[in-house]
């Protein structure tokens, strides 16, 4: 799942001088400046992009997935009087939190 928006890198990059910025799995690589091999972006740089703007698209659709999810088997476990539907919501939002860690 990307954490950053492309964007984002793009307009630290010109900020900084870096230049070229791409991704390469889950880490995204710039030409520092007078440099002649990418390097990748600094993770002070990237935490504070986090920081300034917030959860990027992917994020917040897994957030709100999960949030819904749980509502619906809160609702369908007081219907039913059974606690599968939440214990299977339980499971579904630790694969989606899962999958948003970064190690």
């Amino acid at each position: 799942m990307n954490k950053f928006r492309m964007e984002w890198i793009t307009e630290w990059c010109q900020d900084n001088g870096w230049t070229d910025p791409f991704q390469e799995r889950q880490e995204y690589w710039a030409f520092p400046p007078h440099g002649v091999m990418p390097l990748p972006i600094p993770s002070q740089a990237l935490q504070l992009l986090k920081a300034e703007k917030g959860a990027s698209p992917s994020e917040r659709l897994l957030l709100g997935l999960s949030v819904g999810l749980t509502a619906i088997a809160a609702t369908t476990g007081l219907w039913l009087e059974n606690p599968m539907p939440m214990v299977l919501a339980f499971a579904c939002c630790a694969l989606i939190f899962a999958s948003m860690d970064d190690e």
